[in-house]
């Protein structure tokens, strides 16, 4: 049996609401403590690793005068603004006029919570933390999106992977985008054997169990997940979400090249990145555009970064790319003149270890891996 100590802490009034949360723990192994109310949750509360609350828990928190602590949500099962951010910091949405107003931002302003949460729509989010605070976190989530099409987003997260897998850490790279033309083409990998969405979907309960691995492409430490060039098929939230959990549990990063402009699917993937990067040629127009993705995918994001692509046709400098959009700017993306003959020819991006491509990965990887805390490239 579990320590009580990491178990997650569940006091829910709410039955609709705790049959939803206890099915969430469930899909992802995690046994809670249950407690009819704060009374009795005296005892565990300053250890458990994550407390879940709902509104009316909340509201005897304050009157108990419990002691503040870190890892409490606010879970709520109707929408806590008119926007479609489902799972936010209350200092963040604290900005938004209308979610002042409302009851449950209040609640979570008075018990310190790190997050509130709208059941379904955050259920995502919230299994993902379930996990990391009952098994631990077991990897780096690192999705990669392109400000305009065209952009580089799928070259950096295919080199991002292949740089990981190279210096030893077991990695996954997930193609979320049905309509790039597949990720095993752009490795020139498409002949290798090995399963690609399709045969997920159609196998029977989204085809994937903890064996997932052993059907996947391979390139050393790499494994690739990708579309392939038949008929275009619905990638189901659930199954995406399954894949992630298993990829966290067996590898040391996980890199998910994201969609322009994400469907349900990879909103699952938004939800679950300890960061996502931002691929953004330095031009005026691109600037314009990646503002619409930034604006559609943040509500998602637990962290955007921007990585600015050089040189600029008119002088426009990454820092400014960065301050437009209002992102932390993590990197430069030089322009390489051999990168798409190499493509061509069927070698994979940053497979060679050289060049401003490579040397950017294992730049960002670094920062990222050890950030994060788990492992160092």
């Amino acid at each position: 049996m579990m320590q009580v100590s990491s178990r997650p802490l569940f006091v829910i009034a709410d039955a609709s609401l705790l049959d939803q949360l206890l099915q969430l723990a469930a899909s992802v192994g995690v046994e809670p403590q249950l407690v009819p109310d704060l009374g009795a949750a005296r005892a565990v509360w300053s250890q458990a690793p994550l407390i879940v609350l709902d509104a009316i828990a909340a509201q005897e928190s304050t009157r108990l005068q419990l002691p503040r602590r870190g890892s409490v949500v606010l879970l709520s099962g109707q929408y806590v603004s008119g926007r479609e951010a489902v799972t936010v910091s209350p200092s963040r949405q604290a900005s938004s006029e209308d979610a002042e107003s409302t009851e449950i931002w209040r609640l979570a302003s008075a018990i310190d919570a790190d997050h509130v949460v709208e059941l379904p729509a955050g259920s995502a989010w919230l299994a993902e933390r379930l996990s990391n605070a009952t098994h631990g976190p077991q990897s780096t989530v690192v999705g990669v999106v392109g400000g305009r099409g065209g952009a580089g987003a799928s070259v950096l997260a295919s080199a991002l992977a292949i740089t990981a897998a190279h210096a030893g850490h077991r990695t996954l790279l997930l193609d979320a985008d049905p309509l790039g033309g597949g990720l095993d083409l752009l490795l020139g990998r498409e002949s290798y054997d090995g399963a690609r969405w399709p045969d997920l979907i159609a196998a029977p309960s989204g085809g994937v169990d903890a064996e997932i691995y052993d059907a996947l492409p391979k390139l050393g430490e790499l494994s690739l997940l990708s579309w392939d060039r038949g008929e275009q098929l619905h990638l189901a939230p659930q199954t995406l979400r399954k894949v992630l959990t298993v990829g966290c549990r067996g590898s040391d990063l996980v890199v998910v090249d994201l969609p322009r402009m994400p469907d349900d699917a990879a909103r699952v993937a938004l939800d679950a990145a300890d960061v996502v990067l931002v691929v953004v040629p330095a031009e005026v127009r691109s600037v314009a555009a990646a503002a619409r993705v930034v604006a559609t995918i943040r509500p998602h994001c637990q962290q955007l970064q921007v990585v600015v692509r050089i040189p600029a046709p008119a002088g426009l400098k990454a820092a400014e790319v960065a301050a437009a959009l209002r992102l932390p700017l993590l990197g430069t993306l030089r322009c390489e003149s051999s990168l798409a003959t190499s493509v061509e020819k069927g070698i994979a991006p940053g497979s060679t270890h050289r060049g401003s491509l490579a040397q950017l990965s294992v730049s960002i990887l670094d920062q990222l891996l050890t950030q994060h805390g788990r492992v160092s490239a």
